[in-house]
């Protein structure tokens, strides 16, 4: 029954399901058609069979399918995953807003050199056609008004508070950044952002040395923006994480403690 299931989620994926959830079937070589209950487009894109072991490797710490469903991604919406990195999440986002959506992959020059081919390797031969990438250094964004149904800043919002001019990172003029995003979204949109946990009370500049902050101050920064809180989650917490430690700590890198917060510019 599991190699069944596995490949009528396979031949879903491949035909380009766009419902979000609903109950399907398909043919297998091994029986009968069979039903596949409830699997949500999250699901079918975490397990796209296009995808790399690599980032397959990242999906039980990072549970994207949960993220991007938290933030309600659907498709046919236009999509800017900001600080993009390596492009992990821009794939599964390309797959959920499929052909008739729109993803916006940014980074700049010092993103694209830290994560060195992943994301050249990723959108090579044009194999994920319905992403765009956007090279913008910081504070030179320049996005356009009211296009995009949604924003997410995963494991980036701190870095507002890193500054690095040696290696191409200026100080970032955060109000600045947070009123373009705030007017590139359409009316109602959605700004998700995920990041590492800093101990409670901590300084915003955690962001520069821990690579961590505390939710409370993207939550007071986000509001005086204009942003909506309209709900959080926790199914990305850590009890094992030691919040003193920097994100890059052999000791916690890759299972640290970790919020999710979901914004919406009022209409």
């Amino acid at each position: 029954m599991q190699t069944t299931r596995i490949l009528a989620v396979a031949l879903l994926v491949l035909a380009g399901i766009t419902a979000t959830t609903g109950v399907v079937s398909a043919q297998t070589s091994d029986g009968p058609a069979a039903d596949v209950s409830l699997i949500s487009i999250y699901e079918l894109a975490v397990a796209n069979p296009e995808r790399t072991d690599t980032d397959r490797e990242r999906d039980a710490g990072r549970k994207p399918a949960q993220v991007l469903e938290f933030f309600g991604i659907k498709p046919g919406m236009t999509v800017l995953d900001m600080f993009s990195g390596g492009g992990y999440y821009s794939e599964l986002l390309s797959y959920v807003v499929g052909p008739d959506g729109k993803v916006v992959a940014h980074t700049n020059s010092a993103y694209a050199g830290f994560v060195g081919d992943e994301a050249v390797n990723r959108y090579a031969g044009n194999r994920l056609p319905n992403i765009e990438s956007l090279l913008a250094e910081n504070n030179e964004l320049r996005l356009r008004s009211e296009v995009f149904d949604a924003v997410m800043l995963i494991l980036s919002y701190h870095d507002i508070y890193y500054v690095d001019e040696a290696n191409g990172w200026p100080r970032i003029d955060g109000p600045k950044m947070l009123a373009e995003l705030m007017d590139s979204l359409k009316p109602g949109g959605i700004l998700g952002v995920v990041d590492h946990h800093a101990a409670p009370g901590s300084p915003r500049e955690t962001g520069g040395t821990l690579h961590r902050i505390d939710p409370q101050i993207v939550i007071s920064e986000l509001e005086a923006a204009g942003f909506a809180l309209v709900a959080e989650a926790d199914f990305l917490r850590s009890t094992e994480d030691d919040h003193s430690k920097a994100i890059f700590n052999p000791e916690v890198r890759g299972r640290t403690d970790r919020f999710v917060l979901k914004f919406r510019k009022l209409d």
